[in-house]
């Protein structure tokens, strides 16, 4: 299957095994709370192609892991590994605020606190989270990945807001963005992304992914744009949406397995486990070796 690239999200292409900078590559492995400043790059190159095809469930493997908090725009890294199950939960616990224990190998436990946002349909252990003073969406199996401990969920609950401007927020879903960030000595960032959709149970906030990091995060995008650190771009470069018929099925491939091919001839495996449906070509993909969900434009050209 061949892939091309949407403006501002990165291209699969089935003939190249090349890695995109700044997102497969390893810095090693940090604490779990660590955090280091991004190398930016002068400009904002188009991620060089990888390689994805449709695979058998596989095996974990060991690889480095980022997020990002806004207020600084930091990175965290940290080294995930493979998983054993637990005791399943007897109730839903989307929408409910949790806490738990974490701890890579041998070292300490550090404690999170983050509010569940969805269950994955097709991979129902699979929950999206997104922790306190963090900006990524997570994607862990709380009840089997044998790192986290100590699950509790918390009796507040998530409290709903108002939207400020429901027809700001309707037209920049699906739209290409310029978004700024202030790095710790003042100045300002560019990242040029795409607002995905309103984020689920915290609806004031929003998904995102970035043309020079395409894993998901979410942030209160309404304020960033009225505080004038959000341009929404022209879309006259965008491409019209393919017309269907009424009542025509568009191919999806959630629930496809995938398989990363490295240059070195190891492989990731992963799963397609979301389809945008202000870009239906648009996909969050979650592999096994890491928490974080990327965000790719999967568009069939043959």
């Amino acid at each position: 299957m061949d892939i091309e690239q949407l403006s501002c999200l990165p291209r699969l292409v089935s003939s190249q095994t090349e890695e995109p900078p700044g997102v497969w590559s390893s810095f090693g492995d940090l604490p779990p709370c660590q955090h280091f400043l991004p190398r930016l790059p002068a400009a904002s190159p188009s991620p060089a192609p990888v390689c994805l095809s449709v695979a058998k469930p596989g095996h974990a493997g060991v690889s480095a892991s980022m997020m990002k908090k806004r207020t600084s725009h930091k990175k965290h890294r940290s080294s995930v590994g493979p998983s054993k199950p637990v005791s399943q939960p007897r109730r839903n616990i989307v929408g409910c605020r949790i806490q738990h224990g974490w701890r890579e190998g041998n070292g300490p436990v550090t404690q999170w606190k983050g509010t569940v946002l969805d269950q994955v349909p097709v991979n129902p252990s699979l929950y999206l989270i997104k922790y306190d003073g963090f900006d990524c969406v997570y994607g862990l199996e709380l009840n089997k990945d044998e790192r986290v401990s100590a699950l509790e969920v918390l009796p507040d609950r998530v409290a709903t807001s108002r939207i400020s401007d429901a027809h700001l927020a309707d037209t920049m879903i699906g739209k290409a963005v310029e978004h700024m960030f202030e790095t710790e000595d003042g100045s300002k960032d560019e990242w040029r992304g795409m607002v995905l959709a309103r984020a689920p149970i915290m609806n004031t906030w929003f998904y995102i992914t970035y043309e020079k990091d395409p894993v998901l995060y979410m942030y209160q995008l309404l304020d960033d744009y009225k505080e004038g650190d959000l341009r929404i771009m022209p879309d006259s470069n965008d491409s019209p949406p393919a017309e269907r018929e009424p009542g025509e099925v568009v191919d999806s491939l959630v629930g496809k397995q995938v398989e990363y091919a490295k240059e070195d001839g190891s492989k990731r495996t992963g799963m397609v486990i979301h389809q945008v449906e202000a870009k239906p070509s648009v996909y969050f993909i979650k592999f096994d070796d890491d928490f974080h969900i990327y965000v790719y434009d999967l568009v069939k050209t043959s």
